[in-house]
């Protein structure tokens, strides 16, 4: 099996080394990784001619290194063009990530991004999660739980485009696990996320501003520098009990099925119901 992996926390990442170390029973393995740390970016690619560095850090039998100074997507794009331009990868796996991808997470999220690039050109694609954003986080969950999930996604993958595999563990001890859910998308929004710049914030979070690929400081005054740093996050009164956030917090590992493919059939239903693509005809 040949398999693609990234993420959106950079090629350093914790997260990432521990991801390949529990893929290599299962074939070849190929990293593309953001040189700097990309969250956020969803499904967003680097383009418009800017120059993107890319660099080969390591090949050994089964396995090979590369960062590039892009997005999520556009390692994707990097690995199935370039480095598999004439026989894509059987799976693209997408993180560990630092921090849980669920709820309205996962639209922003490029760890989720990069697993939609590689559902664009149907490979199958998983994207990975724990809920902690600690940089030297605890993955044991994961290392404990994924191989048996992993098996079982890629022994039964259905002929349909657009799917995205979205696993998310929660942050603790593998025996304290409540089980596996496979729930509907729950809706988080998050207030008060913006502060005051401040030059100390890295080191007390534990990783450097070369890290995000900050070149300096703020531009001067009259400007206002800020940082965004998460957040509170607000819980939408709809969530059902059995939405992934929800599930999460209870203890569950979830596996949420998403799809590229965002068209709302009932709403467009609704809309031809109403005669709206007659109305410029009879206007």
């Amino acid at each position: 099996m040949k398999i693609l992996v990234t993420n959106d926390d950079g090629y350093r990442a914790k997260g990432i080394h521990t991801l390949v170390n529990i893929l290599k029973p299962y074939g070849e393995i190929t990293v593309v990784a953001p040189k700097y740390i990309q969250s956020g970016t969803s499904m967003g690619v680097t383009m418009g001619y800017k120059p993107i560095a890319v660099r080969k850090l390591s090949s050994k039998p089964g396995e090979s290194w590369y960062y590039l100074d892009g997005t999520p997507a556009s390692c994707v794009k990097f690995g199935i063009g370039e480095l598999f331009a004439d026989h894509l990868p059987d799976v693209i796996v997408s993180g560990i990530n630092h921090g849980g991808n669920y709820a309205t997470a996962a639209l922003y999220s490029g760890t989720l991004g990069a697993a939609m690039e590689g559902a664009l050109v149907r490979v199958p694609s998983i994207a990975v999660s724990l809920d902690s954003l600690d940089a030297d986080a605890d993955f044991s969950v994961v290392e404990r739980y994924f191989p048996a999930l992993f098996e079982q996604i890629m022994s039964h993958l259905p002929d349909r485009f657009g799917l995205v595999y979205n696993l998310n563990f929660p942050a603790i001890a593998p025996e304290e696990v409540k089980g596996l859910r496979i729930p509907g998308q729950g809706v988080i929004r998050w207030v008060r996320e913006y502060a005051p710049y401040d030059p100390g914030i890295y080191e007390r979070k534990g990783f450097s501003p070369r890290a995000l690929g900050i070149q300096g400081p703020p531009e001067p005054e009259p400007e206002e520098s800020l940082y965004m740093m998460g957040g509170t996050v607000v819980k939408d009164p709809a969530n059902l009990d059995d939405s992934d956030v929800e599930l999460i917090a209870k203890g569950y590992i979830t596996l949420t099925a998403h799809s590229i493919l965002t068209t709302d059939r009932q709403e467009q239903d609704r809309l031809r119901a109403l005669g709206m693509e007659r109305f410029l005809q009879e206007a």
